[in-house]
């Protein structure tokens, strides 16, 4: 019998067997099954906390990642270069965050908060699957999103320099992590991540935003100018997870294609304000006090908890 014939006899045997026996799986469901890989195992996690970072291979399939580039892409589209919501600016302009912007508008382009503007990405970043594998990673009881970003590293773009990137949100937890998904290949060519294995237990809070000048955060940690770097090439739909505290930054890309990656950064449950306005709209910043719970849900749902199987 020819391969298609043996093909379409598996699919109606799997018809007539849910019939049979009422199974209530549709295709939907038996498709959403075959899902990301999102296992956390505890080596992981022990790795995680030594090193403050992971690298998660084929966290998402084909299928899945053409879908996360799709979503992406047009919500890109949809944004007309918008960078944040709410907000005035577009990208590769002064957004108030990062130092020189005109640097930084080679460094890549970096659009925030897609979730919030698109259905599509909002289903991907809400997904409770990702809030546990970081709930997981960070040993915390609950995880909000805090922002997503899209960062598109562009054809011959610069290098980002070592950097953190907590001191730069608005509360202060040293469990705070990310995701970091790689869309491309992120190859040593055209700027994958490199991290600084273990920095997260002797860095802080002072925010010394993103030099130029890729040795300017030892100014202020030298203890680790001497310390092994480990480079993080990833395959496009591997992700890698690192806390906010960790020393980590990217090549350049030397290439004259676009190296493609979208992140979300996730917040314990139970953080409190520090004064820091970040992405946070004007009326919130009006609304808030140092040391108030942020557990707006409009605009930090809570996408994973083990005190509730309800989200």
């Amino acid at each position: 019998m020819p391969a298609c014939q043996n093909i379409h006899v598996i699919v109606r045997f799997v018809k007539r067997f849910f019939l049979k026996h009422s199974i209530g799986l549709t295709y939907t469901t038996l498709k959403k099954s075959i899902s990301m890989n999102t296992v956390i195992t505890t080596q992981q996690v022990q790795f995680y906390q030594e090193n403050g970072y992971i690298i998660i291979e084929d966290f998402l399939n084909t299928a899945e990642l053409d879908t996360w580039r799709a979503a992406v892409s047009t919500a890109i589209a949809e944004r007309k270069g918008q960078k944040i919501p709410g907000r005035p600016g577009k990208i590769n302009e002064d957004d108030g965050i990062n130092k020189d912007a005109k640097y930084h508008s080679k460094v890549f382009d970096q659009l925030v908060n897609l979730w919030q503007t698109s259905e599509e990405v909002k289903q991907l970043m809400l997904n409770p699957k990702i809030g546990e594998m970081a709930a997981t990673l960070a040993e915390v009881d609950g995880i909000r999103i805090w922002h997503d970003q899209a960062l598109f590293k562009k054809p011959w773009g610069n290098p980002t320099s070592w950097h953190l990137d907590t001191p730069f949100w608005s509360f202060s937890d040293h469990r705070a992590l990310s995701i970091w998904v790689a869309l491309d290949d992120a190859t040593l060519e055209n700027g994958c991540l490199f991290f600084i294995p273990g920095t997260q237990k002797g860095t802080g809070f002072d925010n010394l935003g993103i030099s130029k000048n890729m040795d300017a955060i030892f100014e202020v940690y030298p203890q680790y100018a001497t310390a092994n770097t480990v480079a993080a090439p990833m395959k496009a739909g591997s992700c890698s997870f690192h806390n906010g505290l960790t020393i980590h930054g990217a090549h350049a890309n030397m290439t004259p294609g676009s190296r493609r990656a979208m992140t979300c950064a996730y917040m314990p449950d139970g953080s409190t304000f520090n004064g820091n306005q970040n992405v946070l709209p004007d009326a919130e910043m009006e609304r808030l006090k140092i040391g108030d719970l942020l557990q707006n849900d409009t605009l930090n749902p809570l996408i994973f908890t083990r005190k509730s199987s309800n989200i």
